[in-house]
């Protein structure tokens, strides 16, 4: 099966965790994050569920949690569903309820057959770069560890170089120079070796040396500053 990176807009969506042990705790606290309208968890423990309802969520969410086995019509109305119970027997069969609505599901643990259709990749964000990476189910350790790498990564100054290009974009359109140009311009500036010596000035706050980076790749008579976007800044 081959999965393709999605990212979706949870803010109205009504969803379902079926499990509230570890992993199911830790599906419904990302998607809180997400800012539903609505969750229903459902598990047979009223201790897993106590757990559940501590996590945090959102004003405008409604968390609502059920000490009870899954029903099919506990589906009806969801747009996003997590099976995330201890028992591959009982994640398939929800699994399979929800592809004969056409409803997403995310499964957790071994799979029998039929399986989940989406995935929840580990990620890693920073400002506005949001960096998604996934093994295919084959090592979530793995993945966990290219997270932190990831981490450490991304402070060497992307996102001040992400706030640089939204800053300069726009000027860089308004002259008028056309596609082929603004995206020589923009693929010059992020390519390497530059973009590793630009992030490198950004990432000390130094303007003056990303100026000098950025200089020689600008039309002339753009006045555009680094400093515009590190002004302020700690």
């Amino acid at each position: 099966m081959k999965y393709y990176p999605l990212f979706l807009d949870l803010a109205d969506a009504h969803c379902l965790v079926v499990g509230a042990g570890r992993v199911g705790r830790r599906k419904l606290a990302t998607l809180l994050k997400c800012s539903p309208a609505s969750v229903l968890v459902l598990d047979p423990s009223r201790d897993a569920l106590n757990k559940a309802e501590s996590l945090p969520c959102p004003e405008h969410c409604l968390l609502h949690c059920e000490a009870r086995k899954f029903s099919p019509e506990d589906i009806s109305g969801k747009s996003l569903v997590f099976a995330s119970t201890p028992s591959a027997r009982v994640n398939s069969a929800i699994a399979s309820a929800c592809r004969e609505r056409g409803v997403l599901c995310n499964t957790a643990g071994p799979l029998e057959s039929g399986g989940g259709n989406f995935i929840v990749p580990a990620h890693v964000e920073k400002d506005s770069l949001i960096l998604a990476l996934s093994t295919g189910g084959g090592s979530p350790a793995l993945a966990k560890a290219l997270r932190e790498e990831l981490e450490s990564w991304m402070d060497r100054g992307y996102p001040l170089l992400i706030r640089l290009l939204d800053a300069l974009r726009p000027q860089i359109l308004a002259l008028g120079l056309g596609s082929d140009a603004d995206a020589h311009i923009f693929r010059s500036v992020c390519a390497l070796p530059l973009r590793a010596q630009l992030t490198d000035a950004l990432a000390r706050k130094d303007a003056a040396a990303a100026d000098e980076l950025l200089r020689p790749l600008l039309p002339d008579g753009l006045l555009f500053s680094s400093e515009e976007i590190l002004h302020g800044m700690d």
